[in-house]
Parts: structure tokens; C-alpha cells; sequence
């Protein structure tokens, strides 16, 4: 009599967690721009910039300059070569800085300024200025995930962003100047974001209601929207830029300071990529962007309406558009006509970059807000490194052809193994 062996069991172990972990697009996003940014600071703590801030002084002091022999000099009478000691002197107390640890005395203005050893990379006014420059094409980022997913595409968003920028500030200008923020705030934004969602209907209506790829409507809205952003504050104000607003709209909200710096584009960035994320990956409407993707005709037999969700995607791309502009517009107080110039072109690599498949079906919004902190990462590169900044749009260029050659190699890998 003979007895069945057992039947082998499953193994139930799983991969290791650091392989899980990397398994995911956007954990090869933070290591790329956690080793950027270990390949900085580590460059900037090798060579420090100079840097010059005033003096606090007591009210009342005054500065004394000494030789080597700490004989007092008045201003103007001693070169600056002879100085061994600066003297900041009050009536009941006095404090010696050494002539290497001081930038220069302006006695116009009567500031002593002191030479700082700073990282170029690793400081907080350039880690803000990295994710605030990040910030402006990111939201929009979030739109654009959406519409790659869909497999479509949208080269008119810088022109849509710039638009909302001028019409913003049409309104903003003609507002009285003791506006609260309470009051001129919704109003930029109501503007802003009106004129961005009618741009991004009419792209998606046109597209889904003409047939048309929407590469070439995009493409002809660009040309037409550029056009505008320059004819109507020239027509109407003969000017290339439009400022004036109320402060409570700029440094009373938009340009707020929080501990020396200004994070609000910042702030809203994250609360973008947030609700990105939670429509794209918890919501019948994020599942129904990636059903059209990944096959538009069995969505279609799925009962799924693939035109009137394909034109929201585009509307909701253009609306963030408009919110985008009116960060632009809150921060730097004045509209240009080249506001938004070659937007496109650093969302879609931003989107990229983070994962999204330009075959649709595939992307993430986290990835995508990634993606444009890489973007930002490398031209802060190229300024640290002092590249001309002509060399940026290369840059760009080459960090989507990297990244497509990157999704279809491991597409086909995939492929292979399936």
C-alpha cells in the first residue's frame, strides 16, 4: 500500500521589502532626486559661495576702523588693504570683527556687511526656490498625468497659462490698491480659472467633436493663444507686462513670508498633487481615465461615456492652468507676454519623466510632481555648475527622449517575461 505524497505547498514568501519598494515608479524618482541632491551638496560644501549680510548693530554704535596697531582710523583714511579690525562701538560696550570676516563697510548707508561661507545647493533659500520654480509647472503636471493616461496630449498649456496670466492681470490692475486678499484673491482666481476651463473645453470639444487628434487642435490653439497673450496688453495697455496689484493679493497671500521664506506655490503644489492622486487612484472617474487608455473600444463596449470624460480631462487641465497663473501672478505681481514660454515642453517631461505612458493607460500623479522636482533639480544644476542657460531646452529634450527609451525598453522587457 502506498500513500500519495502531499501536494508541494505554495511558497508564500514575498519579495524582499526593498525590492517592493523600488518596484514602484515613484521610489526611483526620490532616489534620483535624492542622489542630485547628495551630488550638490556635496559640491557646494567642497566650494562654498561668498556671500554678504549686514551687521546687526545697537542702536546708536558706530564703527571704528583699526590698523595692525589698533590705532583708530576714520573712513576714507586708511586703505582698505591696512585694516586689520573692524570696532562696531555702542556708548557702554564694543565688538572686533577681523578685517577677513568683514565684505566691506558702506558708509553711505553706514552697514558693515560680513562675508558668510554659504552651500550653493544646500540652503534654505535655494531648496524653496527649487520646488516654488518646480511648483508653477507641476500643477499643471497633475492635468497633463490625466490627459497622457488618456493617450492624448496637450501643447497648448503653456499658451493657456500665459493667457489666464494676462487677463488675471487685466483685472488685478484695475482693482483699488486697499483691496483685502479676502476679496482679491477669489477674484484672480475665479478669472484665472474661468479662462483657463473655456480654453480646455474648447480643446477637448473640438478634438472629440471635429474627429481631430488632439496633437493638431493643441497645436493650433498654442499658435492662437500665444497671439492673444501678446495683442491684448499691447492693443489695450501698449505695454509687454501688466502690474500693479493690490498688496494683500501679493505679499498678503501669494508672496506670504513663513520663517524667511515664501512657500504658498509650494503649499498648493502639494494640495494639487493630493487631490491628483486621490481622483486618479480612488474615484470612478480616475478608473474610468485609465480604462480609456488602456483600451478605448472595450471602454466604449464598458458603457463608459469615453467623450464627455475625455473633454473633462482637458477641461480640468486647462483650469489648473489658470490656477497656475494665479500663483504666477500673486508671486511675481506682474504679468509678461512670454509668461508660460515653453511650458508644454517642461510639463510633458515632467509627466514623463514620472512615469506616465505617452501610449496612454499608464502614469501617476505623485510621479508627475516628482518628475517636475527633477526638472528643476537639473537647471538648478546647470546654474550651480554655471552652464549658459541656453543649454536648458537641450537638457530638456534629452530627459524625454531618455525617459521614453527608459518606459518602452521596459515595456518590451515586461512583454518578454509575460
Amino acid at each position: 500500500m502506498t500513500t500519495a505524497n502531499p501536494a508541494p505547498k505554495k511558497s508564500s514568501t514575498k519579495p524582499p521589502f526593498l525590492k517592493r519598494l523600488l518596484a514602484h515608479q515613484e521610489s526611483g524618482l526620490v532616489l534620483v532626486i535624492i542622489l542630485i541632491s547628495l551630488g550638490l551638496t556635496l559640491f557646494g560644501t567642497l566650494n562654498p559661495v561668498e556671500t554678504k549680510n549686514a551687521i546687526e548693530r545697537p542702536a546708536g554704535s558706530q564703527v571704528l576702523l583699526l590698523d595692525a596697531q589698533g590705532v583708530t582710523h576714520a573712513n576714507g583714511t586708511i586703505a582698505r588693504t591696512k585694516i586689520a579690525t573692524y570696532r562696531v562701538k555702542s556708548p557702554d560696550s564694543h565688538t572686533d570683527y577681523p578685517a577677513n570676516q568683514i565684505k566691506n563697510y558702506d558708509s553711505t548707508t553706514d552697514t558693515l556687511y560680513k562675508i558668510t561661507k554659504l552651500n550653493p545647493f544646500l540652503n534654505k533659500s535655494n531648496l524653496v526656490l527649487v520646488t516654488k520654480d518646480a511648483s508653477f509647472f507641476a500643477i499643471i503636471a497633475v492635468g497633463m498625468t490625466g490627459v497622457i493616461i488618456l493617450a492624448g496630449i496637450d501643447l497648448s498649456v503653456g499658451s493657456i497659462y500665459g493667457l489666464c496670466a494676462i487677463v488675471g492681470a487685466m483685472i488685478l490692475t484695475n482693482l483699488p490698491p486697499d483691496t483685502g486678499w479676502i476679496v482679491a484673491v477669489p477674484i484672480a482666481l475665479l478669472v484665472c480659472m474661468t479662462v483657463g476651463t473655456l480654453c480646455g473645453f474648447a480643446n477637448g470639444a473640438m478634438s472629440e467633436g471635429l474627429g481631430v487628434h488632439p496633437f493638431v487642435i493643441t497645436l493650433g490653439m498654442m499658435a492662437i493663444l500665444r497671439g492673444l497673450t501678446v495683442v491684448i496688453p499691447q492693443e489695450l495697455f501698449g505695454t509687454q507686462s501688466i502690474g500693479g496689484f493690490p498688496t494683500s493679493f501679493t505679499t498678503g497671500f501669494f508672496k506670504a513670508e513663513f520663517f524667511g521664506v515664501y512657500p504658498v506655490p509650494v503649499i498648493i503644489m502639494i494640495l494639487c498633487g493630493i487631490v491628483g492622486w486621490f481622483v486618479l487612484a480612488k474615484t470612478v472617474f480616475g478608473r474610468r481615465i485609465f480604462a480609456i487608455g488602456g483600451n478605448e473600444t472595450a471602454a466604449k463596449y464598458a458603457g463608459i461615456p469615453v467623450k464627455k470624460t475625455k473633454i473633462l480631462v482637458y477641461t480640468i487641465t486647462g483650469a489648473l492652468c489658470g490656477l497656475s497663473a494665479c500663483a504666477y501672478l500673486g508671486y511675481y505681481g506682474a504679468a509678461e507676454t512670454n509668461a508660460g514660454n515653453a511650458y508644454e515642453l517642461q510639463v510633458i517631461a515632467a509627466t514623463v519623466i514620472g512615469g506616465a505612458s505617452l501610449m496612454g493607460g499608464r502614469g501617476t500623479v505623485i510621479g508627475a510632481v516628482l518628475g517636475a522636482i527633477i526638472i528643476q533639480l537639473i537647471n538648478n544644476t546647470l546654474i550651480i555648475f554655471e552652464v549658459d542657460t541656453s543649454y536648458n531646452q537641450i537638457v530638456m529634450g534629452a530627459a524625454i527622449i531618455i525617459a521614453v527609451v527608459i518606459d518602452q525598453t521596459k515595456q518590451r522587457i515586461q512583454a518578454r517575461r509575460a
